[in-house]
């Protein structure tokens, strides 16, 4: 059964996507614990993170390392934060979100309501540290 990421890789749902690819995709989460939390998904529907193929889970990892690098440049964080939980969505995801406290790594203390600005701003801001670190060839205009 196709999961409401796949309806947002699909395009049916809106997405503020910073990264795109031919197996993995990154957008914003609508409930972030920072600003900037992005997930990583592969295109392919995929319930349990256990179950991905080697390959295209060390895809999603790499895409993951280079969100973080972005997301750390992006919002001059100490951290990065990966979290790989999988009980809001069936569909594997990770977690990359600019970590300041050990309390970020709490996502079910989330902001379920972010402002359009706020997520428009961390969009912005990852693109353009994304391009900054050289993969501007998958940032969606």
């Amino acid at each position: 059964m196709p999961s409401v990421f796949s309806a947002i890789i699909a395009g049916d749902l809106p997405g503020r996507f910073v990264w795109e690819d031919e197996d993995v995709v990154a957008f914003l989460t609508i409930a972030p614990v920072t600003q900037g939390h992005t997930l990583v998904v592969p295109r392919k529907e995929v319930d349990q993170w256990q179950d991905v193929d080697s390959e295209l889970f060390d895809k999603c990892t790499g895409v993951s390392r280079t969100i973080a690098k972005a997301v750390r440049k992006a919002f001059d964080a100490p951290r990065a934060g990966f979290l790989i939980a999988g009980l809001e969505v069936p569909h594997l995801h990770m977690h990359v979100f600019p970590a300041y406290t050990m309390g970020n790594f709490d996502i079910s203390g989330a902001d379920p309501n972010p402002s359009a600005e706020s997520m428009d701003e961390a969009a912005v801001k990852i693109k353009a540290a994304l391009r900054e670190l050289g993969h501007g060839e998958f940032v969606p205009a």
